[in-house]
């Protein structure tokens, strides 16, 4: 879909990674080996959105680390077009809707560190959760966005987010029960 509006392959894994989750981070070889692409196109899309604001770096040794701008004024509309096209947009709101005592949702696994797949990784955090309810939504939402869901669920106080981390991930809180 964002396919037809944007034609660099690089320029769109450069928007999931840095755009779908702000706290991620990265370096120029380290994205050469996570998107199997030369560094000098790379490079150049990376100077391009730095240089148009969208990216901020500094400097620890000798890389230059990058991560979103989230202070550039389209930072908010860029994030929702990702996260429409991943359809994570679909899933907070059709499956976090009436399904209980739900007080956090977050998004792990490959998407939570900005590259494409076609699983989408959930912890949902609360109590009493209406599990039938729950697997009917994931089953519409599934075939809606054309992915798999997979949730994993911790009560309330049972929830550490230390343990859910994984190197590298970064989970990406997706809601938040309003008190």
């Amino acid at each position: 879909m964002i396919e037809t509006l944007i034609s660099s392959k690089t320029r769109i894994k450069l928007l999931m990674k840095f755009f779908l989750n702000s706290k991620n981070t990265a370096y120029l070889r380290n994205l050469e080996e996570e998107f199997g692409e030369s560094t000098n196109g790379i490079r150049l899309e990376l100077n391009k959105f730095e240089k148009a604001g969208f990216l901020e770096s500094h400097t620890e040794g000798n890389k230059k680390i990058f991560k979103a701008n989230t202070e550039h004024p389209l930072f908010n509309e860029i994030n929702s077009i990702i996260r429409k096209m991943t359809g994570l947009e679909y899933v907070v709101d059709y499956i976090v809707q009436r399904i209980g005592d739900l007080e956090k949702v977050y998004l792990v696994g490959k998407l939570s560190k900005g590259q494409d797949g076609n699983i989408i990784d959930l912890v949902l955090v609360g109590n009493d959760l209406n599990k039938a309810f729950l697997i009917e939504q994931i089953e519409k939402a599934e075939k809606k966005i054309n992915k798999k869901i997979r949730y994993v669920h911790f009560k309330v106080d049972e929830f550490d987010l230390n343990k859910i981390k994984e190197p590298g991930m970064h989970p990406l809180l997706l809601w938040k029960k309003e008190k």
